[in-house]
């Protein structure tokens, strides 16, 4: 039997350290099978983490669960449902998800993960000394009677060498009527780790913004805004953050929902994407039109009232109205914020129509050739902003004196032509907004702004600075920040994106003070809160948690009772999750 469960033991420790090998040689590798039931995958730092809502932590760590079911196995699982199951499952729109261990198994798995780790195991065959693995956690099913979900171990190194290992158990309960006692916590804590006196440290977070879907077509979007409250020490559970705790906000934000006062701005932005994208590929796929005359009426239209103005009018105020009355999810409540320039010059006019109603090439094709006609007949002798290096501003200008290029509009060059006045409109609407609200300067800007880079580079920059207009503007929406905050929050992503790609599922965190944002959570329930004892040692702690959500995904068991609410229930009456981590010690010397 112990020759068995060492041989267990090295091939356990040896499979685990192959993996961090590779890992540390950059080769990506897919989760693999351990004695045909085991699934163990290493998740490296700054990837998903099934533990986030556990331990703060993001560090490596190996996660064990069971092996998933063979498609053949899912199929007769699915067959043996009855058929109540079935349409429960279906009507709460479950996805099967990981599989948990039995705890039995769990335990044994930590054993040997123990077991290997041990220098004074000398007769294991395992080189020494023995290399510390990273932490080691395992799904598990409840099926004990404390209905422990998770098992981890972590070495404790010291000197390079290990002294120890910490184990940890989590347990998670669907609990309506909790009850639980602050002092009652550290004296629990004392008395399993022998200690005299305890810290207790709190955790609370607040959501203060998530997006809920339109309906069935629009899903909802990715935009969240939460407050993480940090504060010590903890008078009683549930107390709320005092003033002088630690705040950060946290904001995440999808560019494109139909109710932003952005909306119409995101839209003339995809127009440009969409050019962008056919100017590299030679594929243009046309969005449709906001627009429902033909897009060479409307050029010629607008032509026609320039030429009634003897070309040099201004027909401006028409045309923002015209933009305001497509974007329907304007709002006017931060109408202060961010409103459509009442500057625009004869191309951003020219943009506005056309990128509402173009829908092929030939369109293009069509349009320009107006426009050069005009140009070349002197029926419009239009105005422009300065500074603009577009074929088509060239042409204007040229046009002043009575001498024009001949233009082949052929190709690529309609397209070019739209994008460059579309690029020139959207950069102007940028820096008359961070200028405007006195948010940065053109300095701060010069990097998004830029014509010196290909005009590939110029699109993408301008993609980055909406994502940072549409985090300012649910911001202000939402949070209603002072200025300083609003500055700040500006800087920091002007910061991020000179130095980092597009990334629209990035978290934004922003320190706060929070008298400035108390009104946002001091009279309203946290969507989680959570509270560490511990005596000093970073490991070691005893957590108790209560969250409105379950923070664990492998358990069906782990759902509030849904035949208890109501149509109207508010999440206030949804039964809240109690988690519990406790931990203990194992030392080797």
């Amino acid at each position: 039997m112990w020759s068995r469960t060492n041989r267990a033991a090295e091939e356990f420790y040896t499979r685990l350290l192959q993996e961090v090998d590779e890992e540390k040689k950059g080769i990506c590798t897919d989760p693999f099978t351990y004695e045909a039931d085991v699934q163990v995958q290493l998740i490296s730092k700054g990837q998903p983490n099934p533990l986030k809502n556990i331990q703060n932590e993001n560090n490596v760590v190996f996660i064990l669960e069971k092996v998933p079911l063979e498609k053949e196995e899912t199929s007769h699982v699915e067959e043996l449902q009855s058929e109540e199951t079935a349409i429960s499952d279906f009507s709460t729109g479950e996805n099967v998800g990981p599989l948990a261990l039995p705890v039995g198994r769990g335990r044994q798995l930590i054993g040997l993960y123990t077991m290997a780790h041990n220098p004074n195991m000398t007769h294991l065959k395992i080189s020494q000394p023995v290399t510390s693995l990273p932490p080691l956690w395992i799904r598990c099913d409840s099926s004990d009677p404390e209905g422990t979900c998770w098992l981890g171990a972590e070495p404790i190194t010291t000197n390079n060498s290990i002294a120890g290992i910490v184990l940890f158990v989590v347990s998670c309960k669907a609990e309506k009527n909790y009850s639980v006692n602050l002092e009652d916590l550290k004296n629990s804590h004392k008395k399993r780790h022998h200690l005299s006196t305890v810290t207790a440290r709190g955790f609370a977070q607040y959501e203060l913004l998530k997006s809920t879907a339109l309906d069935d077509i629009v899903p909802a979007s990715q935009t969240t805004i939460t407050l993480d409250i940090s504060w010590s020490p903890v008078d009683e559970i549930l107390q709320i953050p005092p003033l002088s705790s630690n705040a950060t906000l946290n904001i995440k934000v999808e560019s494109g929902d139909p109710r932003s006062p952005l909306n119409h701005l995101h839209r003339e932005l995809k127009f440009l994407l969409v050019l962008a994208d056919g100017l590299r590929t030679g594929v243009t796929e046309w969005p449709a039109p906001l627009e429902a005359k033909p897009a060479v009426e409307v050029v010629q239209e607008f032509l026609n009232d320039l030429n009634k103005l003897d070309g040099f009018g201004d027909s401006t105020k028409k045309d923002t109205e015209m933009v305001k009355h497509d974007s329907a999810a304007f709002d006017r409540s931060i109408e202060c914020l961010f409103t459509v320039r009442c500057d625009l010059d004869f191309a951003e006019q020219l943009w506005c129509k056309m990128s509402s109603s173009v829908i092929s090439y030939q369109d293009l094709v069509k349009c320009f050739t107006l426009i050069i006609q005009s140009l070349q007949r002197s029926d419009i002798q239009p105005w422009l902003h300065s500074g603009s290096n577009s074929l088509l501003s060239k042409l204007i200008h040229q046009s002043y004196h009575g001498i024009m290029d001949t233009v082949s509009l052929s190709g690529t060059i309609p397209v070019q032509m739209l994008l460059e006045i579309g690029l020139d409109k959207l950069k102007k609407d940028y820096i008359s907004f961070f200028i405007g609200q006195e948010l940065a300067s053109l300095n701060h800007l010069e990097y998004f702004i830029s014509p010196s880079v290909d005009i590939q580079e110029q699109v993408y920059r301008v993609q980055k600075l909406h994502h940072i207009l549409e985090i300012l503007v649910s911001c202000k929406l939402f949070i209603k920040p002072q200025h300083e905050l609003l500055f700040s929050l500006t800087q920091s992503c002007i910061k991020y994106y000179k130095q980092n790609p597009l990334d629209e599922q990035n978290i934004f965190q922003l320190p706060v003070r929070p008298t400035a944002v108390k009104n946002l959570y001091q009279s309203e329930k946290p969507q989680k809160w959570r509270v560490e004892i511990n005596s000093g040692q970073k490991k070691v702690k005893t957590v108790w948690q209560l969250s409105d959500s379950p923070p664990i995904d492998h358990l069906n068991c782990h759902k509030p009772d849904f035949s208890e609410l109501t149509l109207n229930s508010s999440l206030e009456e949804r039964i809240p999750f109690t988690t519990m981590v406790t931990c203990s010690q194992v030392h080797f010397k």
